[in-house]
């Protein structure tokens, strides 16, 4: 397929495919006018790559891991580094977890006081008064 289908069947813009090949996390070929085309696992592929990004993980980090996804070959190194992003995304989760609790509190918060139950929120997120 073309760059183009890709995209949209990735859910990704044009310049995100252009800028994962520029890191080499993606490949293509090419035809004889220069024109890139991917093989249909590419939109999984890009797919991952895009979660991988939204967890926090850098190119740099995805260079290291998505080798081991295609072909299963896990160094004691690589083993190390998988097992370290997920205890860094185990901690960004127990802190959205923390923030989303507060949030919650705000929002009570603000339903008392719309109802005229005037109350406040600690810096905990819980309610006071």
């Amino acid at each position: 397929m073309r760059i183009g289908e890709l995209a949209s069947r990735a859910g990704v813009s044009v310049r995100a495919l252009r800028y994962y090949e520029e890191q080499q996390l993606l490949t293509s070929s090419r035809t004889g006018s220069g024109q890139r085309v991917y093989p249909d696992s590419a939109v999984e592929r890009v797919r991952f790559i895009q979660q991988l990004y939204a967890a926090g993980l850098s190119s740099k980090a995805m260079l290291e891991i998505l080798p081991c996804v295609h072909t299963g070959d896990v160094t004691p190194q690589l083993l190390g580094r998988l097992t370290t992003e997920r205890e860094r995304i185990d901690r960004q989760i127990t802190e959205l977890t923390k923030t989303r609790d507060r949030l919650d509190g705000v929002i009570v918060s603000a339903i008392e006081f719309r109802d005229g139950k005037a109350c406040a929120v600690s810096e905990q997120g819980e309610l006071v008064g």
